[in-house]
């Protein structure tokens, strides 16, 4: 049976996305080894929904036990039906038809399936079919239940395939969503509707920098969020200064070192080689056990 993070006389399932305005901070490092120890406690799932580059997979090593293709619908025009009207294309917001007096042409990279040529076609020659833009991939990793998305090479739509990913969140678990950096259209995606957001950042100039733009992505989503601040032995304290002033928790401070960056770079998670570190993120786990426990708490009495 599931263990949850818990307030008295209630469980409570978590949904917390990782995310950080911009790459190289480690995320994905925090939500790995964060995962393995909450796992030895409690059921943990990640979901790794960088579908342009997940990487979880090399520190996990999952078993995967399935696979499906994830598919956008993409309009067909039947020309022998098409009066070349030009409705269709001036209705797509996304410049995916063009028409002419003789044809109509309709560039499947540029669609988003959203329907509405085919809605407003007032002659019925436009019907639908689907394009497959990646996979969704699931499995287990030690005690951990793992998903992850690929978005096919050439693809943009990796929104698409985001969604997919988060259709196969567990209710009965408490689960890590594993974001891309910066705060694309993708990062929107795989934040919305999450219980909370940790932000794993960096105390230099341009971890402040992009750290500003993820927290007002945030606001704007009404996502609560909370700082992980890596590296937190170098760089200055302008950072942890903007927290204090916009009010966001300091969940942890994680130290600069070498050791990790070379677990890091044999795809090896550092608690399973530092028990140094294995005790770092026991305590970051309960921290951020604690202030999602708040969250919740406060969220339900809104």
């Amino acid at each position: 049976m599931a263990t949850h993070l818990s307030v008295p006389g209630r469980q409570v399932t978590t949904v917390l996305s990782v995310a950080s305005g911009k790459g190289g901070t480690g995320k994905t490092t925090v939500a790995v080894n964060l995962a393995i120890v909450m796992s030895e406690t409690m059921a943990v799932q990640l979901v790794d929904a960088d579908v342009e580059e997940p990487n979880a997979h090399i520190f996990l090593k999952p078993t995967l036990t399935s696979s499906e293709t994830v598919s956008v619908s993409v309009p067909e025009i039947d020309e022998a039906l098409c009066t070349h009207c030009g409705k269709c294309s001036e209705a797509c917001a996304f410049n995916a038809i063009m028409t002419t007096a003789k044809t109509a042409l309709v560039f499947e990279e540029l669609c988003h399936g959203c329907g509405t040529c085919r809605l407003v076609c007032p002659s019925g020659a436009i019907r639908e079919r689907q394009r497959p833009v990646g996979a969704v991939e699931a499995g287990h990793s030690r005690d951990i239940s793992f998903v992850q998305g690929r978005l096919k090479p050439g693809e943009v739509l990796a929104p698409a395939v985001v969604r997919a990913v988060k259709r196969q969140v567990d209710k009965d678990s408490l689960v890590f969503i594993d974001c891309s950096p910066g705060t694309s259209c993708p990062v929107v995606q795989a934040v919305r509707k999450t219980d909370a957001c940790l932000l794993v950042t960096e105390p230099t100039p341009f971890g402040l920098h992009d750290l500003k733009l993820a927290v007002e992505m945030l606001e704007k989503l009404q996502v609560p969020a909370a700082v992980i601040l890596n590296r937190a032995d170098v760089g200055d304290g302008r950072l942890e200064a903007y927290c204090q002033e916009q009010g966001l928790p300091v969940l942890g401070r994680l130290p600069f070192s070498r050791q990790v960056a070379t677990s890091y770079a044999r795809g090896v998670p550092i608690v399973d080689e530092s028990q140094t570190w294995r005790d770092i993120y026991q305590n970051l786990a309960a921290s951020v056990s604690g202030w999602a426990t708040r969250v919740s708490r406060l969220r339900r009495q809104d």
